[in-house]
């Protein structure tokens, strides 16, 4: 009779629950990714939507593969230094069922694939920037490249054990130096080695407000994935990260609302996807430290802050087209310095395990310049070595950064894809004197049922899409 017991079965340690949330999460952060190209692309002109959400999508494939490569080694491997990895874990060799290094409740190869969600999607944001001007194949080696040597050592020394702002004492719950203040930076370098786009700025106007709130939902429905799944257990520190995420969110949506109300004396709909998105990214730090009221505050003052931010680029006269420096890298300073602030022991505590001294409301002082040291550092080496990157890249026979005048005046979805976002356009619609007319109302083929048609709102003498309004008598004519 045989009596050999049987083998244990392999990840039985941990509980289903907590691998199970986690791995929701990990989709949830995943829909982020295309939410950002929808996002994107509504902002842009029509010519050049495609382009975006395809920069988006490839984005998650190129990080996949350098996260097999060498990527997750490089961040998270266990006898990193503290600056950065090395490729112990290499081809993803000993991820299977040890306890993680984020959390001892999930295997290693949990906390892998939801952090690869995290590295996919922070270049994503980033190439926004380089939007209707940066040619495609060059902008995918940058998103290996950058990845390599932006994302996986500020990753490495804000979440890796042996990280040195970890160590320090940096409050990062969920990713506002890795994710968006190198974001940030990496799109100002961007911008400024790109140049500014070619035409009149009248005609850089958002072509489908549909497509702005199609990607705003997503981004909002993602992020609870994106700072609720940061607790690695289904906990209530993770339920109380998603509740002050959609607090966050939803003053400072409101907030943007009324700040922009002043100017025109309209609800702008661009205005609160603006302002939800910023009070998103300001959250993100402190979104497993505090609590709910002072979610509330953290929105406000992430919202207020990046809408002055936004004035930067007209008075420094960088071309950042979609705002990713003002809002991702401004917001995730805001962020991680009202995180200095407003921590609390007892947030944190509600996983069971972790143990802070807080910030300043629970008088520890030194926070905040913990905080400010650890934006300083990253915002200063994504901006560096972004920028080095880039310029290398441009001196490479068969890697210049930006499309030829004609490619841009054409527009990146024909002249680098071959397709187009909307089938139905015409290519001589959508190039007549470098102005995409492709949507315009009234027109032709653009859907609308009249010329006198109530979306299209007029502004002095150029309508939404930049065109000089016609005088009366050669409209006669």
């Amino acid at each position: 009779m045989d009596t050999t017991e049987p083998a244990p079965i392999i990840g039985s340690q941990y509980q289903a629950g907590d691998i199970a949330w986690t791995l929701t999460c990990t989709a949830l952060v995943w829909l982020m990714i295309p939410g950002i190209g929808y996002f994107y692309s509504g902002m842009a002109r029509s010519k050049n939507a495609l382009s975006l959400i395809m920069l988006s999508c490839c984005s998650v494939a190129v990080v996949s593969v350098q996260w097999f490569l060498f990527g997750y080694s490089l961040a998270f491997s266990k006898t990193g230094s503290k600056m950065i990895g090395n490729f112990e874990n290499a081809f993803f060799r000993g991820i299977l069922d040890e306890a993680s290094v984020g959390s001892a409740k999930i295997p290693d190869i949990v906390f892998m694939i939801y952090q690869c969600m995290f590295a996919a999607l922070t270049p994503a944001l980033a190439i926004g920037a380089a939007a209707e001007r940066g040619r495609i194949v060059p902008t995918l080696v940058f998103i290996f490249l950058w990845t390599t040597f932006v994302y996986d050592f500020i990753a490495c020394w804000t979440w890796s054990a042996n990280g040195w702002s970890f160590v320090m004492g940096g409050l990062d719950f969920a990713g506002g130096t890795p994710v968006h203040i190198s974001s940030g930076g990496a799109a100002l370098a961007y911008a400024i080695v790109l140049g500014r786009r070619a035409g009149d700025r009248k005609d850089f106007r958002p072509h489908s407000m549909s497509n702005v709130v199609i990607g705003t939902c997503f981004l909002w429905f993602g992020w609870f994935g994106f700072n609720g799944g940061s607790a690695l257990s289904a906990n209530l520190r993770g339920a109380m990260a998603c509740v002050v995420t959609n607090l966050a969110a939803s003053v400072g949506g409101l907030t943007w609302v009324l700040l922009d109300y002043r100017h025109e004396r309209k609800l702008s709909v661009l205005g609160f996807c603006s302002g939800a998105v910023a009070g998103l990214v300001a959250i993100t730090p402190g979104s497993g430290y505090v609590s709910p009221a002072s979610s509330v505050a953290i929105g406000f003052l992430g919202s207020c802050a990046c809408n002055l931010a936004v004035l930067l680029k007209h008075r420094l006269k960088y071309d950042d087209a979609f705002d990713v420096f003002a809002v991702h890298g401004v917001g995730g300073i805001v962020g991680n310095i009202l995180t200095g602030i407003f921590a609390q022991k007892w947030v944190a505590a509600l996983d069971g395990v972790t143990v802070i001294a807080g910030g300043w409301l629970d008088g520890n002082w030194i926070q905040v310049p913990y905080q400010i040291a650890d934006s300083a550092a990253g915002l200063a080496w994504s901006f560096g070595v972004t920028f080095l990157i880039l310029v290398i890249m441009n001196k490479i026979p068969g890697l210049a950064l930006r499309v030829g005048a004609d490619h841009e005046h054409r527009g990146l979805d024909l002249a680098e894809l071959g397709e187009m976002a909307y089938g139905h356009l015409d290519e001589k619609n959508v190039n007549i004197s470098g102005v995409d007319h492709s949507m315009e109302i009234g027109r032709p083929g653009s859907g609308s049922q009249s010329i006198n048609s109530v979306n299209e709102v007029k502004i002095g003498s150029v309508d939404t899409l930049g065109r000089q309004k016609p005088n009366t008598a050669t409209a006669t004519a």
